[in-house]
């Protein structure tokens, strides 16, 4: 059976040979599913991990749009509907100038196992744009999520397929994109679109969702290695709301949170990084980080130097917290954090370590708590922002973030559970993708040959 992963993988090279990052996706899935597959010749027979590997469908449009100057743009759209076998597809929207076919097809395979993982009605989806938010008026974004809209609308809608946000897709954007939706549909159908303003059906605690879900993973995860957040030393990489509220749940569970960063390099501040001016310099001002030494000149400002290591993982910290951006942790960066004293990692990233970085963490004794599993919270609540809309009805804060805590204890009780039933000890990556995948592939099996 271990042949039957190895064909497929083979097989799945060969067919996206330039996809380095879907590749590398379905790699870390697939070789951690041997135990599980070994069991099931049925799999084979009906070639599920064939199935499996490929979108039900890709969706590549253009999106041209007009600048401040009266100039016409041309960008490039996406939307992949990976698996709708358990439930309509669902993941955010990213626009960065990055994003190209294989970034969206492996953001839209971790989805269907890490809205599996949930327990929620949902399956896997991803979409965006390389259009590139940074430095446009709030004229020009709406123009290009106008446009952007004027396709999508056509392969989106409440039990089809629905959106949220990601990286460059925030309130403002999907404002503009839920207005356009309205337009072209003359309906108010709220359930179309998650991450919405409160004004218009959105839920409390979507903003903090995925950054307290990461941090309400971690504490089970500690807690079931005699380990707490308590004075603990914790870096992070990022400073967008992920991490912003990932810092904020580890200070009150009594973490000290000393590093942030963005793509420019980190701000490293002993005696605590100030939460609130974070907030107000990239919430309010969307300035980069190195402003913080304005109001705290006594912080230290390391900048990234190309090639090398984030600066952020340089520091020596008990715990850390990657929530930038995908292959963020490389083996030469794994072995600095290790030797740095680094007994604990949360991906509050999409695939932010890579495979061989993985391994190393493994291999040498750090507890990992892998992204389809640790940030699911942003997808679970945006599943309950769906349920409010269902229901024409608001929860509280305080309910939403109870219900978000439940479901990032139940998701780690489930890695662990199904790490202890195959027997591989702590590693919660290869328990996290079998407990998904033994979701998606009954849903798959009881449904046939589609």
């Amino acid at each position: 059976m271990t042949n039957y992963i190895e064909s497929v993988l083979e097989i799945t090279k060969k067919k996206n040979p330039a996809e380095k990052e879907f590749i590398q996706a379905v790699s870390e899935v697939l070789e951690t599913l041997k135990p599980v597959v070994e069991r099931h010749s049925e799999f084979e027979k009906t070639s599920l991990l064939e199935r499996l590997v490929e979108p039900e469908r890709i969706i590549s449009f253009r999106v041209p749009w007009i600048d401040d100057s009266g100039k016409v743009q041309v960008n490039r759209g996406f939307r992949v509907q990976f698996n709708g076998s358990i439930g309509p597809y669902k993941g955010g929207l990213r626009f960065h100038p990055s994003v190209n076919q294989s970034i969206m097809k492996f953001l839209a395979f971790e989805q269907i196992f890490k809205n599996a993982l949930t327990g929620l009605p949902i399956g896997g989806g991803k979409g965006g744009s390389d259009f590139d938010p940074k430095g446009k008026s709030d004229n020009e974004i709406m123009s290009f999520c106008q446009s952007f809209m004027n396709e999508l609308q056509r392969h989106i809608g409440h039990d089809l397929d629905v959106p949220a946000g990601d990286i460059g897709v925030g309130a403002r954007e999907i404002g503009y994109l839920f207005g356009q939706y309205r337009k072209i549909k003359n309906a108010f159908e709220a359930g179309v679109l998650t991450g919405k303003g409160l004004e218009y059906g959105g839920s409390l605690a979507r903003k903090e969702a995925t950054g307290y879900g990461l941090i309400y993973y971690m504490r089970e995860m500690l807690k079931a290695n005699n380990k707490n957040f308590k004075d603990k030393i914790v870096t992070i990489s990022g400073s967008g709301n992920v991490a912003i509220y990932a810092a904020e749940k580890a200070v009150e569970y009594g973490a000290k949170v000393v590093a942030m960063s963005d793509s420019n390099g980190c701000i490293y501040d002993k005696n605590g990084i100030d939460l609130d001016e974070i907030k107000r310099l990239k919430e309010v001002e969307r300035l980069r980080i190195k402003e913080y030494l304005k109001k705290h000149p006594q912080a230290e400002y390391m900048e990234n130097k190309e090639g090398e290591t984030p600066a952020v993982y340089t520091i020596k910290a008990d715990i850390a917290l990657p929530c930038a951006t995908q292959n963020d942790i490389n083996i030469k960066t794994a072995e600095i954090m290790v030797k740095n004293g680094v007994f604990a990692v949360g991906e509050g990233a999409n695939m932010p370590t890579d495979i061989e970085a993985i391994n190393y963490f493994l291999k040498n004794g750090v507890l990992l708590a892998p992204a389809k599993a640790a940030n699911a919270g942003g997808v679970a609540t945006s599943a309950l922002e769906m349920c409010q809309n269902s229901m024409r009805y608001f929860w509280t804060f305080d309910e939403v973030n109870k219900k978000l805590d439940d479901i990032m204890t139940n998701i780690f009780k489930a890695c662990k559970e199904t790490a202890d039933e195959y027997g591989l000890g702590t590693n919660y990556v290869a328990g996290a993708n079998i407990a998904a995948f033994k979701r998606v592939s009954a849903a798959m099996m009881a449904q046939g040959v589609i």
